[in-house]
């Protein structure tokens, strides 16, 4: 069954653990990354709002942590969350856990 990692955008704090994470699991140099944060903003939208956040975004090197997976781990990245907004499964596991939120769902 396919998995796919999910990111709950709305509550990532932007504290990089998930970049150092994944370069941590694979000997990534400082420059390189599996998994890579990405800001919006700070972005005054108009007088009383603004849009501030961070995407964490798998790069074409993030593997979903194949060998993890194989020995019955999740990926270093999800793992490592401190805001727990990386997740992990299939379409039905991840559905019963971001339901209505800000989701970003990568393959």
């Amino acid at each position: 069954m396919r998995k796919y990692l999910a990111v709950d955008y709305e509550f990532c704090t932007g504290c990089h653990t998930c970049e150092i994470a994944c370069q941590q699991e694979h000997g990534l140099a400082p420059d390189r990354f599996g998994i890579r944060l990405t800001q919006i903003g700070p972005d005054q939208l108009d007088e009383r709002r603004w849009q501030y956040e961070f995407v964490p975004v798998p790069t074409d090197r993030c593997d979903r942590c194949a060998r993890r997976q194989a020995a019955g781990k999740a990926p270093s990245c999800v793992q490592h969350c401190q805001a727990g907004c990386l997740h992990y499964g299939t379409l039905e596991e991840l559905g019963a856990k971001v339901d209505k939120r800000k989701v970003a769902l990568f393959t």
